[in-house]
């Protein structure tokens, strides 16, 4: 039941050990490889390695993480790290926000203080926004079989322990499942929940087929035909055997940002040009909490725990039959250059869709890419929810 202050604080021997595996980097060799037709293209890698090396100041990033209040508690048996910053309002929204993978709670940083702070006419929030287990300071992770269905139980412990009883939440790609079973198992304890990406538990994404898309979405499925390339490798891998890949990265910063930073750039608003979505620090800031923490291959782990067999067919079966699964004020917002989709009109089946935006900017990584376009979407919708 302990919650401790926690402050970040990376050993200057780890420090110390990272940029020596970055000078000392084994390069393969590229050719042929200009538009990244074989994966991420080497004098790209070099000269962000570079940049990471001479450049990049790990302790000035680590100060402005610092800012913000973090914590850390045990649930289950699993270490569990959060931020917590509330508004001290009396009317303040209490809201979860989780992160993804590749993602980072560190995703969200833009979003916290405009959303504490409200203003006239709009609301307050007291934000919470933990590392999902066996990321970043949620380590180490020593417990197997951690899906969506338990961290979202984890997660309402949590918000219990800080004195929520009833709370609003809000997440994308596992995050967005995250949410989802919060809405779907503990919607007595849920105000409202929203989505920038939409997973649904009794929802196999596999079953999805290009016939239930209606005329106007069509460009959701041209999207999604078009990123499938992109998706298939993280996802065959990470659903088989992450442990074997975990070696190979753990040992190497350069193999963890590459693994980290394609899809970044696969997967965002950005034309391609990843340092047009996001910059330098933001990018090596993201790579390096994954290494510093010794959490890339935890962080790998629910691809198995919740893909079964060859291809997107997800082991997620309902925890009750109640109609619709999940019956809490729903929100989502749909992102033109995110990866994947699902129709309203399957989204309509399966929740109490209250807000359905197509969001014109932006991508996967949502609170990175277009942080303001969230915010204005959680005030608008959370504050029509209570």
């Amino acid at each position: 039941m302990t919650i401790e202050q926690f402050r970040i604080a990376i050993p200057d021997q780890r420090l110390d050990d990272m940029r020596a595996r970055l000078k000392s980097a084994s390069w393969p060799g590229d050719f042929g490889n200009e538009q990244w037709r074989y994966g991420v293209e080497q004098g790209w890698l070099q000269d962000m390695v570079r940049y990471w090396t001479e450049d990049y100041d790990w302790r000035a990033q680590e100060a402005e993480i610092n800012r913000f209040p973090h914590f850390r508690t045990t649930i289950d048996g699993v270490p569990i790290h959060f931020i917590h910053l509330k508004s001290g309002k009396p009317d303040a929204i209490p809201l979860i926000l989780t992160h993804g993978w590749p993602w980072t709670f560190w995703d969200w940083n833009a979003l916290i203080e405009p959303l504490v702070a409200g203003g006239d006419g709009v609301p307050s929030f007291d934000i919470v926004v933990p590392s999902l287990p066996g990321v970043a300071f949620s380590a180490p992770l020593q417990t197997a079989g951690i899906g969506l269905r338990r961290i979202a139980a984890m997660w309402v412990e949590l918000m219990e322990r800080l004195g929520y009883e009833t709370f609003a939440a809000a997440g994308g790609d596992w995050g967005g499942g995250v949410t989802a079973e919060l809405g779907h198992a503990h919607a007595d304890r849920l105000i409202a929940i929203y989505m920038s990406l939409v997973l649904l538990p009794g929802l196999d994404p596999s079953s999805i087929s290009p016939e239930d898309f209606a005329p106007d979405e069509a460009w959701m499925l041209e999207r999604t035909m078009d990123r499938l390339p992109t998706i298939v490798s993280h996802v065959s891998v990470q659903s088989s055997d992450p442990q074997t890949l975990a070696y190979a990265l753990a040992d190497s910063p350069v193999g963890t940002a590459a693994w980290l930073w394609e899809r970044r750039r696969n997967w965002s608003d950005c034309n391609d040009d990843v340092l047009a979505a996001y910059d330098r620090d933001f990018l090596c800031t993201t790579a390096s909490i994954y290494w510093l923490t010794n959490t890339i291959g935890s962080s790998l782990r629910i691809y198995k725990e919740m893909f079964t067999g060859m291809g997107f067919a997800m082991d997620w079966p309902l925890a009750h039959d109640g109609s619709p699964p999940i019956p809490v004020p729903t929100g989502v917002g749909v992102a033109r250059k995110d990866v994947a989709f699902v129709p309203r009109a399957i989204v309509e089946r399966h929740t109490n869709l209250q807000r359905w935006q197509v969001i014109d900017e932006g991508g996967h990584f949502l609170p990175a890419e277009r942080p303001q376009t969230l915010v204005d979407e959680y005030r608008t919708f959370f504050a029509g929810a209570r």
